[in-house]
C-alpha cells in the first residue's frame, strides 16, 4: 500500500515538474502573472514557473502586419475614395503589450481607420493620388503616438490601393490621353523644327562649298590663263617679221580657197609684204 502512495507521488511530482518547466524561444517572451500580479517577463531559454501559482501569457517578438480593409474617406475637395493599407508593427515592450491593451490588432484597427479618415480629409484628391509616400508617413507617425504607450512600435505604413470614383477615373483617363498627345504633338513638332535646321544647315554648307569651289575654280582658270597668257607673250618676242609675212601668205592661202569674191585687207598688209618685195629685188639683183 505505501508502494502505491510512493508511486502516486512521483507521478504527480514529475507532472507538476513537468508543467512548471518551460522553454521559450528566442522571438517569444512570456510575460508571468503570479497570483494574478505581473512579475515581469520570462525567456529566452529555460523558464521555471510555479504550478498553479504562476500564469505565463506569451508575446511575439517578430514583425507582424495588420491588414485594414478598404475604407471609404471623403478628400478636401469632397471626392469619395476607397483605400486599403497594411501596417507592420513590433512589439518592443511585452509586459506593456499584455497589460496596457487588451486586442492590440482591434485596437490598432480601430485607430488606423480614424486616422485615416483625418488625414485623407484634410488632402485634396490630386495630393491623396501623387503623394501616397507622405500619406504613409503621417499615418505611420500618428499610430506610433498612439500604440507606443502600448509597447508597441509601428515600423511602417504602405496604402496598397486608392480607388477614386468611376467618373473621376474616366476624367482622369481623358486627361492623360489628352497629356499623351500633347507631347506626342510637341515631340513630333520639335522633331520637324531639328529636321529643318538640319537641312537648312546643310544647304548652307553645300552653299559655302559651292562658292569656295567656283571661287577656287575661277582662280585655276584666271592662273591658267595668266600662263597662257605670260607663254604666248614669251614665244611672240622671239617672232620676226618674215615668220608673220609667211602667216599671212598661209592666211591668204587660206582665203584663196575659199569661194568668196571679194576680200577685205588691212592697211598694214602692203607693210607686212615689203620683206618679200625686199629679198625678191635682192635676189632680182643677184641674178643679174
Amino acid at each position: 500500500m505505501n508502494a502505491v502512495w510512493i508511486i502516486l507521488a512521483v507521478l504527480v511530482a514529475v507532472v507538476l515538474l513537468t508543467l512548471s518547466i518551460r522553454i521559450v524561444r528566442e522571438y517569444y517572451r512570456l510575460v508571468v502573472f503570479r497570483l494574478g500580479r505581473c512579475i515581469g517577463e520570462r525567456g529566452p531559454g529555460f523558464v521555471l514557473l510555479i504550478p498553479i501559482v504562476d500564469v505565463p501569457v506569451r508575446v511575439d517578438l517578430r514583425e507582424q502586419f495588420l491588414e485594414i480593409p478598404k475604407q471609404t474617406c471623403i478628400t478636401k475637395d469632397n471626392a469619395p475614395i476607397d483605400v486599403d493599407f497594411l501596417i507592420y508593427w513590433k512589439v518592443m515592450d511585452p509586459t506593456a503589450s499584455v497589460v496596457q491593451v487588451r486586442n492590440f490588432a482591434g485596437a490598432s484597427q480601430g485607430i488606423a481607420t480614424t486616422t485615416l479618415r483625418a488625414v485623407i480629409g484634410d488632402i485634396s484628391l490630386d495630393d491623396v493620388l501623387a503623394r501616397r509616400e507622405h500619406i504613409n508617413v503621417v499615418l505611420r507617425q500618428k499610430l506610433d503616438e498612439v500604440t507606443e504607450r502600448w509597447g508597441v512600435k509601428v515600423t511602417s505604413v504602405e496604402i496598397r490601393e486608392i480607388l477614386p470614383p468611376k467618373d473621376v477615373q474616366d476624367a482622369m483617363n481623358r486627361q492623360l490621353s489628352a497629356e499623351r498627345n500633347r507631347r506626342a504633338m510637341v515631340t513630333e513638332a520639335d522633331g520637324k523644327r531639328e529636321a529643318a535646321i538640319k537641312v537648312a544647315e546643310g544647304e548652307k554648307q553645300a552653299a559655302i562649298l559651292k562658292a569656295e569651289g567656283d571661287r577656287q575654280a575661277a582662280i585655276l582658270r584666271a592662273e591658267g590663263f595668266s600662263l597662257a597668257l605670260e607663254k604666248i607673250f614669251a614665244v611672240a618676242k622671239g617672232v620676226d617679221a618674215k615668220t608673220m609675212s609667211l602667216q599671212y601668205l598661209e592666211a591668204l592661202k587660206a582665203l584663196g580657197s575659199s569661194p568668196a569674191t571679194k576680200f577685205v585687207f588691212p592697211m598694214e598688209f602692203t607693210n607686212l609684204l615689203r620683206p618679200f618685195t625686199r629679198f625678191a629685188e635682192e635676189v632680182g639683183t643677184e641674178k643679174s
